[in-house]
């Protein structure tokens, strides 16, 4: 664990590059007062413009509270999505950082009570992660089809032709930026290609760890069926169904994590989905990724040690980079 102060001044200094005089709009709800009161302690000490937005935690996730607010986004230099969700994925982001806002999603859910400032995965060091993503976003380049495959049996295919690979490694320093304390290369496949079964072993996202593992399987871009001993394929059918929203159940990304100090432990779903040696699938709304898909909120399942080929090109080999 390190201080959070200490974890503050990494994502303002270190990843947003705050300078004196910018307007820095902080989003996050009645769960992380705490967070916010040592976020204002640092924008007193650098001379920045502070704003500070306390939202129900509650309207978060499906994103109209954000997309009411794409106006007064458009007017900001920082614009940091502190919440218990991400809102990565809403048009208000895609809209804002176009006119030259940067963006920080930083989620600060934790299942232990903990804040994510605390954690010692927000250490890693961005430059590391720059370079592997660089070698994976280069072994894409051009690619149709990756195959994902681990030893327990999945065998997924996702088509990503014409889509463009991006990477996150907290870094949002430039105007236009956005980024994610979520450290990973990511894709957002075509929508209804997504096919294969899917053995999940590590995390469902927001729910924590996995404790069977599930067989899941896509058809035509879409989650048909999932079960596994226990009750982990229940409850992932029921969150997704508490969305009220079909295309939750449609895969919109794939990502590699990219941290080599997180871990999947279940407390945070952000170190889950950054944890070298595993990659996940996004479920539900791609926007801001690369794709158009809209659903009701975006939620990652976590699997560990994938072996991922581009176009028969071997990317990973058990977890390991190999490009």
């Amino acid at each position: 664990m390190i201080n959070i102060d200490k974890g503050v001044s990494i994502i303002l200094h270190d990843w947003l590059d705050v300078h004196e005089d910018e307007l820095v709009h902080f989003i996050t709800d009645e769960s992380h007062l705490r967070e916010a009161e040592a976020v204002e302690r640092w924008a007193y000490g650098a001379d920045a413009i502070l704003k500070t937005t306390i939202l129900n935690s509650q309207l978060v996730q499906r994103g109209e509270v954000i997309e009411s607010m794409a106006d007064i986004f458009a007017k900001e230099n920082v614009i940091i999505g502190a919440t218990n969700f991400s809102f990565i994925t809403t048009n208000a982001i895609k809209t804002a950082v176009a006119k030259g806002a940067r963006f920080l999603s930083l989620p600060l859910s934790c299942a232990d009570g903990s804040s994510l400032l605390e954690n010692d995965f927000i250490e890693m060091d961005p430059r590391t992660t720059y370079k592997d993503a660089r070698r994976i976003l280069n072994a894409l380049k051009g690619t149709r089809y990756i195959h994902v495959t681990t030893e327990k049996g999945t065998d997924m295919y996702f088509d990503i032709a014409n889509r463009t690979p991006g990477y996150f490694n907290g870094r949002a320093a430039r105007k236009g930026l956005i980024g994610s304390s979520s450290f990973e290369a990511f894709v957002a496949p075509n929508e209804d290609e997504t096919s294969g079964v899917l053995y999940l072993d590590g995390s469902f996202g927001y729910l924590g760890k996995v404790e069977n593992t599930v067989k899941i399987i896509f058809e035509k871009g879409r989650l048909v069926s999932a079960e596994s001993e226990g009750k982990d394929a229940d409850k992932l059918i029921s969150y997704i169904k508490s969305f009220n929203s079909d295309n939750m159940f449609k895969p919109g990304e794939l990502g590699i994590g990219l941290n080599r100090i997180s871990k999947i432990r279940g407390i945070s779903y952000i170190e889950d989905e950054s944890a070298f040696h595993t990659f996940h699938i996004g479920m539900g709304r791609n926007i801001g990724l690369g794709g158009r898909q809209e659903a009701a909120g975006h939620f990652d399942i976590v699997t560990h040690n994938p072996s991922i080929t581009a176009d028969g090109k071997p990317i990973m080999v058990d977890g390991e980079i190999v490009c």
